[in-house]
């Protein structure tokens, strides 16, 4: 229709507010060129190289700094937040006429010709958690943090759709919004409406239909993000929203990854929401949000915090020249905790982790070292693991009860939309990086124990289920505790009789720690006293050092020892390893040639394995870049503490199994000969048992300690007399 013709008033005034709100758009536009093409930092002009970088690359987008638009011109980005729908169109546009401008100025109609741009954005500004998210946040620029659990196929979205009359072949283009939200097709032919509208016949309702070959499209990937495992609060299901990436943004981030999504938060109507049913439910919608810019954190180890100030720097290269940090930083680890100095110290080793190698065919060997801390109640292993969570950068704490083998690697989902299938990572690939903390490790079931088996050797998860076959990473150390079988250690059986774990997964384990709950006056007085001191006023008896490191310090630390050192064998270090480790194979061949048994926790390659990562961890403490023999002595002396040990523990001498069923048979016996009340001297028993029927000595005196131990005999008299107390 002409403009200059006013038909009424009110139509007039219309148009005059349209024509002010297209002025305000151009100037707001012209603002945004200005912006793209001026602002430089330092004398170089930032967005017209990485314009022209990114253009002549065939890559139509531009990220922008938010700071950077806020020293421009506050009120533009001001306008940005809370009206994105509004600027970042306009946004696009710019982008689109300074790219003319700088790639192609000779050009004047290649404005045409040009792609539509895209806007990413970034800002380091404050972040909202999916939780605190409400209703004024809708349509504003938000930016929240999360660890993205699964991430759907691509899908190609119209921008433009065609759509012809079946009729009269008449055709038009509808634009469309990104994000989630739909389009609906015109009832009526929009022909009816021209001058021909004389016609007498009219189109039917609804006569449109979609031409795809002339319809415009742009890739779009929906992402699943969720809270942080360490950033919901106690008690609360983590919250998870979903994402709508398009174009540049699609491909950035795989199930796993940490990272902050800039966006504006926005909703859709449900499909199948039942809206006929329920009048109420109609005006409900699902948020959703549409990005403007995917930030990863670029290291898997250090969330985020990848970068180091100097000052920082400084400082933990003076710390790592202490000679004394080694005792520190164990002593630094769950230091509520009495003793148990080995385990922390294994402990120590298990956060750095040793260093990962690929070889020249292709093949990775780990760096991360796996523990089992195998004991009685009452020994602390869980709080161990609750601080190992706490201190490492990337933890994960879960207890084998409630864990299945699908939450521990993978699981299968199905979306609702699309009814396709895609994978959502659990824990095992959540903590890709870092370390995953199983309590209660013997009450798996064993068909979930096997799914980690993989993980901690290999790395990876392998997946076939649903039609999906692929491999996901897993590159976390797993910290395992565990009760004996009996509830408690049974000094009187063999290693193998405690321990209800395959060898395929003791052999997976770097270090094996048998913890002891012994009775002993003065170390019970020592944790006593302890234990009073931390209840009373926080400070226990070792605790005269404070922890001079706060974890906040060693969680830093720990990042900067991953991420700048990478130790190797010197020559004297790999020789004395690997003569060590034939010295322990021949011990161990002796020892079982001798009680012609195989030992139930096995010492294989893995083991030698297990002692170059210890060695190299311990290195990597201290930032050097080579591991000396002072490193490998530490680490066969933890090596020797703790899985050699554990070997060596239980059913010295003889063989285990045919004492054990000599023993049971002493105690059938005995408790014939001895009637409920009856006593009997010792050297009897002996004379009738050893010199007239053939058992063994020990076989006798461990059967009455067994006997003891359940209260059915008590020994009187100086050990002399035996009376039989109970059943």
């Amino acid at each position: 229709m002409d403009r200059q013709t006013p038909f009424s008033l009110s139509l007039h005034s219309g148009y005059q507010e349209d024509d002010t709100e297209q002025q305000n758009r151009g100037k707001v536009q012209q603002q945004l060129v200005d912006f793209v093409l001026e602002f430089h930092l330092d004398g170089v002009f930032v967005y017209r190289d990485q314009i022209r970088e990114n253009v002549l690359l065939k890559r139509y987008f531009c990220d922008i700094d938010i700071a950077h638009l806020i020293s421009y011109n506050e009120e533009l980005a001001d306008t940005l937040k809370s009206e994105p729908a509004e600027i970042i169109p306009l946004f696009e546009g710019a982008l689109k006429i300074c790219t003319q401008r700088i790639v192609y100025p000779s050009q004047r109609d290649m404005l045409k010709k040009l792609p539509e741009h895209q806007l990413l954005l970034h800002s380091t500004a404050s972040q909202i958690s999916i939780r605190d998210l409400n209703a004024t946040n809708v349509s504003h620029l938000v930016r929240i943090p999360g660890i993205i659990i699964g991430a759907s196929t691509l899908s190609s979205k119209a921008t433009t759709l065609h759509i012809q009359c079946r009729n009269c072949q008449h055709s038009e283009t509808l634009p469309i919004t990104s994000g989630f939200a739909g389009v609906t097709l015109p009832r009526t032919c929009g022909r009816a409406k021209g001058p021909e509208s004389g016609e007498s016949e009219k189109c039917p309702l609804d006569p449109y239909f979609v031409v795809h070959e002339k319809c415009q499209f742009i890739d779009q990937q929906v992402l699943k993000l969720q809270e942080a495992p360490d950033a919901v609060p106690v008690g609360e299901l983590p919250r998870h929203i979903l994402i709508s990436a398009d174009r540049y943004l699609t491909n950035r981030v795989v199930p796993g990854s940490r990272c902050t999504i800039t966006g504006v938060f926005s909703i859709y109507a449900a499909k199948g929401s039942k809206q006929s049913k329920s009048g109420a439910a109609v005006a409900i919608r699902n948020p959703y949000l549409r990005a403007v810019g995917i930030h990863a954190d670029v290291d898997h180890s250090s969330k985020g915090s990848t970068i180091f100030t100097e000052e920082e720097e400084q400082e933990f290269l003076e710390m790592s020249r202490r000679p004394d940090l080694y005792d520190v930083f164990a002593n630094c680890i769950a230091p509520s905790i009495y003793g148990n100095q080995d385990i922390k110290k294994a402990i120590a080793c298990l956060l750095l982790g040793g260093s990962k190698k690929i070889l020249p065919d292709g093949m990775k060997l780990r760096g991360d070292i796996n523990v089992l801390l195998l004991g009685d109640p009452g020994t602390a292993k869980s709080q161990l693991l609750k601080f190992v969570e706490k201190v490492s950068p990337i933890a994960i704490y879960t207890s084998g009860k409630g864990s299945s083998a699908a939450g521990l690697t993978a699981s299968v989902q199905r979306d609702t939309n699309t009814r396709e299938f895609y994978l959502e990572g659990g824990a095992m690939v959540l903590a890709d990086g870092g370390v995953v903390c199983i309590d209660e490790f013997d009450k798996m079931r064993d068909e979930d124990r096997v799914a980690i088996h993989e993980a901690m050797e290999q790395q990876t998860i392998s997946i076939a289920k649903a039609g999906i076959t692929t491999i996901l990473n897993a590159r976390t150390s797993v910290l395992a505790a565990a009760n004996p079988i009996f509830g408690r250690y049974d000094d009187l059986k063999s290693p193998g009789e405690n321990i209800d774990f395959q060898t395929t997964i003791l052999s997976r384990f770097d270090m094996i720690f048998i913890v002891r709950d012994e009775h002993e006056r003065g170390r019970d007085e020592r944790i006593a006293k302890h234990v009073m001191g931390i209840h009373m006023g926080g400070r226990g008896v070792e605790q005269e050092v404070q922890a001079e490191i706060s974890v906040e310090k060693m969680k830093r630390y720990i990042s900067y020892c991953k991420q700048k050192c990478a130790p190797r064998l010197s020559p004297e270090a790999a020789e004395k390893l690997s003569s060590h480790f034939v010295f322990i194979r021949h011990q161990l061949h002796i020892s079982e040639s001798a009680s012609q048994t195989r030992s139930s926790i096995p010492i294989t390659v893995r083991q030698l394995e297990s002692l170059i990562r210890i060695t190299e961890s311990l290195a990597k403490m201290s930032l050097s870049p080579i591991a000396t023999e002072e490193h490998v002595d530490e680490a066969i002396r933890l090596f020797l503490a703790s899985t050699m040990d554990a070997v060596s523990q239980g059913g010295e001498g003889g063989n285990p199994r045919e004492l054990q069923e000599e023993v049971n048979k002493v105690e059938d016996e005995l408790r014939r000969r001895l009637p409920i009340g009856w006593s009997t001297s010792l050297a009897t028993l002996r004379r009738e048992f050893v010199e007239g029927r053939g058992f063994s000595e020990g076989a006798l005196s461990r059967a009455l300690i067994v006997l003891q131990r359940r209260e059915s005999v008590q020994i009187r008299h100086g050990g002399a007399q035996v009376y039989r107390s109970g059943v």
